[in-house]
């Protein structure tokens, strides 16, 4: 894969995509959007990876924001595509059948702060800074920061946040839930996201990618379809290979060895 704005690397089954200006804080351009949606495209085509780390290139930022240089002389029509653009790619990390690790590192805001609420997991470093401060610009926020960080911090948080356009620091991040950990230094961070990826990648991949996808539509779902579909998806693997493995491995004390069929 051979891209622009973003860099892309592999390491066994962990999939590594780092967004890449950092001269420009990690700003989400059209073209950086468009790229991101195609890696995240051949990414839930390739059954050789399990996991993916998100990241930002340099030591200021995960992603900034959206470029407000591209961004200030567009017309309604044009921003309309633009905020559609943004929510096509980053739609396609939130349902990407492996999951998604973003380490943060430095500013997270407004389409930052949206990117990294499309993953499944958030870690941070303790430099990392949060926040939706679109209202300050005189717009809302457009890559569906309206939608998910209430889902991912309750109405009444998400709401000051977007009202007010607040930064807050990454330990504030962590206590309303919005990052899952925090480390002391950036290094600490990547060591700590590719161990997690690793984690991840040594369970039952079927039922990994099924577990994501039922939290997933279960959170569209009331309750009762979201048990239904659970115990489809639970029925399910008991058709594969890797539950006879996994639960043979369990009865006979050893260490089960995997094969995602």
């Amino acid at each position: 894969m051979a891209f622009e704005n973003i860099l892309f690397e592999k390491d066994g089954s962990i999939a590594t995509v780092t967004i890449n200006r950092p001269k420009a804080l990690n700003a989400l351009n059209a073209d950086t959007l468009k790229e991101l949606d195609q890696v995240f495209t051949e990414l839930a085509a390739d059954d050789t990876v399990s996991a993916v780390i998100l990241t930002g290139a340099g030591e200021k930022a995960f992603v900034a924001g959206a470029d407000i240089s591209f961004m200030k002389d567009l017309t309604a029509v044009e921003a309309r595509a633009f905020a559609q653009l943004g929510q096509a790619a980053f739609n396609k990390i939130e349902n990407l059948p492996q999951p998604v690790i973003a380490a943060i590192n430095g500013f997270a805001l407004g389409g930052g702060c949206e990117l990294a609420s499309a993953c499944d997991i958030r870690l941070a470093s303790e430099s990392a800074k949060f926040g939706q401060p679109e209202v300050n610009l005189g717009v809302p926020p457009g890559f569906a920061g309206t939608q998910r960080l209430p889902r991912l911090v309750g109405k009444g948080r998400a709401k000051e946040l977007l009202y007010t356009g607040d930064m807050i620091d990454a330990a504030e991040a962590y206590r309303i839930g919005l990052v899952n950990k925090v480390f002391a230094t950036a290094e600490e961070l990547q060591e700590a996201a590719k161990k997690m990826a690793k984690k991840i990648a040594g369970k039952g991949q079927i039922a990994v990618r099924v577990t994501k996808s039922a939290v997933n539509q279960g959170m569209e779902m009331d309750s009762a379809r979201g048990m239904a579909y659970e115990a489809e998806v639970f029925g399910l693997v008991f058709s594969t290979e890797d539950q006879k493995e996994g639960m043979a491995a369990f009865l006979e004390k050893r260490k089960a060895e995997f094969k995602g069929k």
